[in-house]
């Protein structure tokens, strides 16, 4: 403070374009998976939008849906502790203002909705149960009147990259495109390594199973149902999840002919830890949304 005026600290960090005076309040909504499982989230929606009004008032948007990493993670109605969801609840907050119904999900493996939640059967690398909430979520915003179903896209990174590709593989028909941000796309290459590892003779009697299982809950064993175009991002020093990982994915989408565009961080890790790259990565999400799914050409609503 300054003689009773508020001053920013670093507000030159601040894109110049950033809805900074105009942040909206996101809305908790709250629906069910296929298995009954309830899942919470946050609905970011600015009121109105850009575009023609439909005939009997109202407007369909395109939408994205936000899947967070970790996957302990919870995502929050307000402003996140951690700076790499701060930057998530960021971008969607921005998204929301050119013109995007934006949904961030809580899928089940995160925190703060109970034991069960957070350790549920067949999750992750065991079988992707958490993917059911991630298919519910698009299947509930494809319901609401001012959502145009055709145009739902889907981004998020680490886990969220994975979920990311792996929505995109599994149903194309329901995702018209994705921001993929280093995410695992292969579990036999990643969880279920050290069931690979040779080190001992006595190997456990379901090693197969588990790696065939691996293979089956990862995004690369349903590319060939993989239709949707979808923008890579990876650090290439990235630590947490090798890069090979992209490399390897972007290698299988060229020869199924789907359409994909790379960015790729030189020098950066998982977290990136310069300020300029998350700039990058996060106009990188938002062009590319506004390519494949259409902000600002918003069609009329349905009855």
């Amino acid at each position: 403070m300054n003689g009773g005026a508020t001053r920013w600290i670093g507000a030159d960090r601040v894109p110049a374009d950033y809805p900074t005076a105009r942040l909206l309040v996101p809305r908790k909504v709250v629906f069910k998976s296929a298995d009954g499982v309830e899942v919470h989230g946050q609905l970011f929606e600015a009121d109105g939008g850009r575009g023609q009004a439909g005939g009997g008032g109202g407007l369909r948007k395109p939408a994205i849906i936000y899947v967070h990493g970790g996957p302990p993670r919870q995502m929050l109605l307000g402003w996140h502790y951690s700076d790499y969801y701060s930057n998530a609840y960021a971008l969607n907050q921005y998204l929301a203002s050119r013109g995007f119904v934006v949904l961030s999900v809580n899928y089940r493996l995160g925190i703060g909705y109970g034991r069960e939640f957070h350790h549920p059967p067949q999750g992750g690398a065991q079988g992707a149960a958490e993917y059911q909430d991630v298919k519910a979520s698009a299947e509930w915003l494809a319901r609401q009147p001012q959502v145009d179903p055709r145009r739902i896209g889907i981004y998020g990174g680490s886990y969220g990259g994975f979920l990311t590709a792996l929505a995109l593989a599994r149903n194309s028909d329901l995702f018209a495109a994705g921001v993929d941000i280093h995410g695992v796309h292969d579990w036999s290459g990643e969880r279920a390594r050290p069931l690979l590892a040779s080190d001992r003779y006595e190997k456990a009697p379901d090693t197969q199973r588990a790696l065939d299982v691996a293979w089956q809950s990862s995004p690369i064993s349903s590319v060939s149902t993989w239709r949707s175009p979808v923008l890579l991002i990876h650090g290439d020093d990235d630590r947490n999840v090798r890069f090979s990982q992209t490399v390897d994915l972007a290698r299988r989408l060229e020869a199924q002919k789907v359409a994909f565009e790379e960015l790729i961080i030189p020098d950066d890790t998982h977290h990136f830890m310069r300020h300029v790259n998350w700039l990058r990565v996060d106009a990188a999400t938002a062009d590319y949304f506004a390519r494949k799914l259409g902000a600002g050409q918003i069609q009329a609503a349905r009855p």
